[in-house]
């Protein structure tokens, strides 16, 4: 299960907690983007206390920042655990996301 809550509107700052794999994915999606249509802006996303990823959410990812890309704005990762932000590392998805520590 995963939690995903809003910090603030501008820019988009969400905190995430708990599971993002491919049941729950698209509803992940689905939330960000709509906010985001609403309101286009920077994407931030707290990870510090998400526990688990697959690769499905890897995608979702990729498809957020290239919408917030597509719209001008960038998308940062802030506090990945040490064992996902490996994920991100291996599939090289460091080198196109910012990621922060």
């Amino acid at each position: 299960m995963q939690e995903l809550t809003l910090l603030s509107r501008t820019p988009l700052e969400f905190a995430l907690s708990g599971e993002i794999d491919a049941r729950n994915a698209d509803e992940f999606y689905g939330e960000v983007a709509e906010l985001y249509k609403a309101a286009p802006s920077d994407l931030i996303f707290d990870c510090a206390k998400l526990s688990f990823i697959d690769s499905t959410t890897l995608g979702t990812f990729v498809k957020l920042l290239k919408r917030v890309k597509e719209g001008g704005n960038r998308m940062v990762l802030r506090h990945l655990p040490p064992r996902i932000k490996k994920l991100f590392v291996i599939c090289a998805l460091d080198t196109i996301m910012e990621i922060e520590e």
